[in-house]
């Protein structure tokens, strides 16, 4: 099945507005919405919205990190999700960040694919409805068993930048979810995911024709993002170390300006999607091209009407039912 995606909450429209969007996506062209969980919404209230809005569309979370939640706390998040949309729901799981979770939330951030890997193999037999009794690596369970698992339970996917995640991903998990990569990347990462598990990705695009407005908020994004290890770590891997190098240098020193004018337009050009609807259509469905099965638009706020701009976005192979 082709899958064309959104994120949820759209900038510039306050999460109880949404109702009026989410009934109509279907009809524009979308199957999927898709939370994350930054310092805005949690990953899961929107979709417990949505799922009260549409029967039409599936819903993910992308990502649900495993510090910020007990194990069992994730479980039921996710059976209650479940259960609320019963085969539409796909929780996705991730490391996260030193950053949200060390920083923000005041966890300790060690030993990031351990503590996924665990959090996966408890959830696998937790949200089929088992009781689960064991030691883990980064955790102890005793004893935990959901009161009424959801049927069926849904998929798991993990958050993957890298081999070693991507392989965990096709072995143990239902899909892989990556981002901040150019559609040229992803025979590389497909290499190590393999052919056959589902590989969602978000896809950062900013629908307007001013380059300028496009490449300065791209900027940001990208220092905001890419200096952080685990994604600087990621574009290494991707052959992008030498591009980035003096970004990096820059704001290692506390240069935050200099470091955003380091940033080359090819590299904005390559990792953020502007320019006409029509031009972020085709470039996304590229991405599709290269073996993404699953897109998921994240919408760049600008000053055009967000509500016009997802209408907009939306894959006109689906949207005419071709």
């Amino acid at each position: 099945m082709e899958r064309w995606g959104i994120t949820i909450p759209v900038p510039g429209v306050p999460l109880g507005q949404h109702k009026r969007i989410v009934e109509e996506l279907h009809d524009w062209g979308y199957t999927d919405v898709w939370s994350s969980e930054k310092a805005g919404t949690d990953a899961f209230t929107p979709l417990v919205l949505a799922s009260q809005w549409t029967d039409r569309l599936r819903l993910g979370t992308a990502v649900a990190p495993v510090y910020t939640r007990g194990p069992a706390l994730l479980a039921m998040h996710a059976t209650a999700l479940a259960d609320l949309a019963p085969g539409r729901f796909v929780l996705g799981i991730g490391a996260s960040s030193q950053v949200i979770v060390q920083k923000w939330n005041a966890a300790e951030f060690t030993a990031p694919f351990q503590r996924v890997r665990d959090t996966l193999r408890f959830l696998r037999p937790a949200l089929a409805g088992e009781k689960v009794h064991g030691v883990y690596t980064t955790f102890s369970i005793k004893d935990f068993r959901l009161d009424k698992p959801a049927d069926p339970p849904p998929p798991v996917h993990l958050a993957a930048l890298r081999p070693e995640m991507l392989r965990l991903a096709a072995k143990e998990a239902d899909g892989a979810i990556t981002n901040w990569f150019a559609p040229y990347d992803l025979p590389q990462i497909r290499k190590e995911a393999g052919p056959d598990i589902e590989l969602a990705g978000r896809i950062f695009v900013c629908p307007t024709e001013d380059e300028v407005l496009a490449r300065r908020l791209g900027r940001r994004l990208i220092a905001g993002y890419l200096t952080v290890p685990v994604y600087a770590a990621f574009h290494e891997w991707l052959g992008r170390g030498e591009l980035l190098k003096p970004m990096l240098d820059a704001w290692a020193t506390g240069d935050r300006r200099r470091a955003l004018e380091l940033i080359p337009d090819v590299l904005v050009d390559d990792l953020i999607v502007h320019g006409s609807p029509e031009f972020c259509r085709e470039r996304i469905q590229s991405y599709s091209d290269n073996g993404l099965t699953t897109p998921i638009i994240a919408l760049i706020s600008t000053e055009g009407d967000p509500l016009e701009q997802v209408r907009s976005l939306g894959s006109a192979r689906l949207r005419s039912g071709t």
